[in-house]
């Protein structure tokens, strides 16, 4: 069951009213214990009684946002509001129209994990936190190596809301990547009512998504249970590639007097071919880079003409793919001893077996190094054979991640004070492998086949990791109306990577670089301190302020990325542990909220709320490519690098006005300033960042959402608006401004036997077939940068019944 959201006034609201109505879903505000009533608890069943004085005055009003009353800012996406978006949309998109979200992707659900970038207040994803009812999900690395993506972890019908902490998260969140804020998605309960739901949806390039879900309602003595499952398949809008899955969800509750006991399972399967971004400036009036697949006589014929030659970086592949498989659980206890004491306990294991699939040219820049170094005596002609005839080879990158951990947090009142003393652990034990295939012109293989038999199994790192955090918070209520709380968190991560398959020497790029043997590596900071504040001026207005440390524990990856792991001699990784430094950053933040009811002719209720932020960035990390004019599918050696540190400030403002019980208005308007304060040098060049603009972060975003709402019918018109993004670190390449358009509007009908309502939903995204770049990505200092396209307008038709 989606969190109940507790308002903050006398709000009349529509069916689709507020999009930013500021309540208290998933309220922390702690309150004095009193001998009538239970303890706060830092969840969504709180009752703020800090904010009493603004509570929602009818029990038929429904919320699409939630602003929480908390010392942070944070807000919420409701479960209604996110299948009215586009049904089956990626949470994390959903979370878009928020102030101070950026968030960018090449399809309308938000769902290609190889095209998605997000950023909140100067931190990109994976420098963020993100949990599932409390289970960690990782950084969100495309590279997986210690999570996976929210969509993976629940399907998107079965999510009860999408919260974002734009500051700085709670200290009780399970995440050791955490620099900026965190990202909390909540799974619905089971109903205690017996029933199902089912729904289709249909729409441009052949998508076809099926849902379905059984309730078994109360079964006796407390216990209640769902199985859902959902199959999508939809053409890429670009290309001639299915993108989709099977994915399956149940849960199960039991509530008892003083025990709940919950326990979830997820298994998601899916396969999402990709293209190539297209790499500018040299990419021209290009603005797709699709693969070839089936057409493999195009294919075969194109890497033997000029055109191939002549593409340079933007050549083509025959395909590429993200083959992702997880299973997800977790079971959770929570046990209330008294009116002051409560036990939250919780275990979870998550598997992946993952690879990601190009194939293409075997002429490409770098593979003939790479293939010499393991067929020395083989001329390129030979080659050709030795990989199948076809002039191609197919390489892989294989993920395994075997984790597991429990958490535990009491929580006791005592007086005016709320304390929080709670744990984490997770043992992480994760592999990732590099390796070629042979692609056989008489049985060629396709995007959607696992493969077998490497002809080349160039590295194989593996990864041991064992991550303890601990957290103690005090919330005082010191006046009825005034609140504060401090605390800390510790975070020890302990991770021993090793190389029992080495690269070849001469087989990397450049030819001097290797993979080495490793070594263990601790990420410790014993103390992170966190100190809040909230005043209830009037039962209107509300301010609040925040001030906390955050620290990122080095990601355990390999060859190519930003890690000491990534490093290209033993004597530089020793180096790296002795000397290296975690990033760490200050968060600052601080800001106003109102809400009123009004009788200002056809304006009935105005809330808003403003912040303003900073963000002391420190030790940032780089993987300074070491060929930073050379690119390659082998992928260039790069040298982990701290080049200095980040500011950032910040300002948003969204407010919600709402004019009778029919019509509402949604606005939030963003500015973010992000600028490196240092140069670095990149090997004997130094790259002159000092006060330039951080890549891919908008100076500018403005949102908004209007609503309309006539008993069964609604409606919304929806505007995402994004500013000047630099795509260099050096600001000398840009991409221009864009604005998103979509619709959405529906009816249910009542009154057919057998079922409570069947609903017809029409969803059109990219109204205006605005053209541009969505997701950027650049790893050299100047001269290029990567791009994916914005995803063109899109229909959608949804018929959804419940019964």
């Amino acid at each position: 069951m989606a969190p109940k959201l507790l308002l903050n006034g006398r709000i009349t609201l529509g069916l689709f009213c507020s999009v930013l109505a500021l309540s208290t879903a998933h309220a922390q505000t702690i309150q004095p214990y009193t001998k009538d009533r239970k303890p706060a608890r830092a969840s969504a069943q709180a009752t703020n009684t800090a904010s009493k004085g603004v509570q929602a005055s009818s029990a038929n009003v429904e919320q699409i946002m939630a602003t929480a009353k908390r010392s942070r800012s944070e807000q919420s996406v409701n479960h209604t509001q996110l299948q009215r978006l586009l049904p089956g949309i990626n949470p994390l998109k959903a979370l878009e129209i928020l102030p101070g979200v950026v968030f960018e992707n090449a399809d309308p659900w938000g769902n290609n994990e190889q095209n998605s970038s997000l950023y909140i207040h100067g931190f990109n994803q994976n420098q963020l936190g993100f949990t599932l009812d409390g289970v960690p999900l990782g950084d969100q690395s495309y590279g997986n190596y210690n999570g996976l993506s929210p969509q993976r972890a629940a399907l998107s019908e079965n999510i009860g809301s999408a919260s974002v902490a734009t500051g700085s998260g709670a200290l009780g969140t399970a995440s050791t990547s955490n620099l900026g804020g965190s990202l909390e998605f909540t799974t619905q309960d089971p109903l205690h009512k017996a029933g199902g739901q089912l729904s289709q949806t249909f729409g441009s390039w052949s998508t076809f998504r099926t849902f379905a879900r059984v309730d078994t309602g109360d079964f006796g003595n407390g216990n209640s249970a769902y199985f859902s499952w959902a199959r999508q398949d939809a053409r890429a809008w670009d290309f001639a590639g299915h993108q989709g899955g099977n994915q399956v969800n149940a849960k199960f509750v039991h509530q008892g007097s003083k025990d709940k006991v919950t326990a979830f399972f997820d298994w998601s399967d899916k396969v999402e071919p990709n293209e190539d971004g297209v790499v500018e400036p040299m990419g021209g009036s290009l603005y797709v880079r699709p693969f070839m697949y089936p057409n493999l006589n195009e294919a075969v014929n194109y890497y033997n003409s000029s055109a191939y030659k002549n593409a340079g970086l933007n050549y083509r592949n025959y395909y590429s793919d993200a083959q992702r498989e997880d299973f997800l659980a977790y079971v959770k206890w929570s046990h209330t001893f008294n009116s002051h004491l409560r036990w939250d306990n919780q275990i979870y294991y998550h598997h992946d077996l993952g690879e990601g699939v190009v194939a293409g040219p075997i002429s490409a820049a770098g593979l003939p190094t790479l293939f010499s170094a393991y067929f020395p005596s083989y001329s390129s002609g030979q080659l050709s054979d030795v990989f199948g005839g076809s002039g191609m080879a197919t390489r892989t990158t294989e993920y395994w991640d075997n984790r597991g951990g429990l958490m535990s947090t009491l929580h006791y009142d005592v007086g005016h004070h709320h304390i929080e003393l709670g744990g984490w652990y997770e043992r992480n034990n994760n592999t990732q492998a590099r390796r070629w295939y042979a692609f056989d012109i008489n049985s060629p293989t396709t995007p959607y086949d696992r493969q077998s038999n490497p002809l080349i199994h160039q590295y194989t790192n593996y990864f041991y990791t064992n991550t303890w955090t601990t957290h103690l918070q005090d919330s005082w209520q010191i006046t009825k109306n005034f609140n504060l709380n401090a605390g800390f968190k510790s975070e020890l991560v302990y991770t021993n990577g090793i190389l029992p398959v080495a690269g070849l020497p001469g087989s990397l790029s450049p030819a001097s670089a290797q993979t080495i043997p490793g070594g263990r590596i601790a990420t410790v900071k014993p103390f992170l301190p966190s100190f809040g504040a909230l005043w209830n001026i009037t039962p209107h207005e509300q301010w609040f302020a925040n001030i906390q440390e955050n620290m990122r524990s080095f990601q355990d990856t390999g060859y190519g990325n930003a890690s000491p792991w990534g490093m290209t001699s033993q004597s530089a990784f020793e180096l790296f542990k002795k000397e290296g430094k975690p990033e760490t950053a200050w968060t600052y933040e601080t800001g106003f909220r109102t809400n009123r009811h009004l009788n200002a002719g056809p304006l009935t209720n105005i809330s808003g709320q403003i912040e303003y932020y900073h963000v002391h960035f420190s030790n940032r990390l780089l993987a300074v490519s070491s060929t930073p004019t050379i690119a390659s599918i082998v992928g260039s050696a790069t040298v982990l690098t701290n080049v200095g540190s980040v500011s950032t400030d910040g300002m948003d403002f969204s407010f919600t006005a709402q004019f009778g019980r029919h019509f509402s208005f949604y606005n939030a308007l963003s500015y973010n300033k992000s600028v490196y304060n240092d140069n670095y040098m990149s090997g004997t060049t130094l790259v002159s960042t000092a006060g330039k603009n951080v890549v891919g972060i908008p100076n500018w975003t403005e949102k908004f959402v209007a609503s309309t709402n006539w008993g069964n019918f609604y409606a919304q018109f929806i505007g995402d608006v994004i500013g000047k993004r630099y795509t260099t670190y050096t600001n000398d390449l840009s991409v221009k401004s864009y604005a998103l358009f979509s619709i959405n509007a529906g009816y249910t009908i009542r009154g057919i036997p057998h079922v409570q309502g069947l609903k017809v939903q029409g969803n059109i995204t990219n109204l205006t077939g605005t053209r541009g770049w969505s997701t950027l990505s650049t790893s050299y200092a100047s001269g290029q940068y990567s791009a994916f396209p914005i995803a063109p307008r899109m229909f959608f038709l949804t018929i959804g019944a419940s019964f």
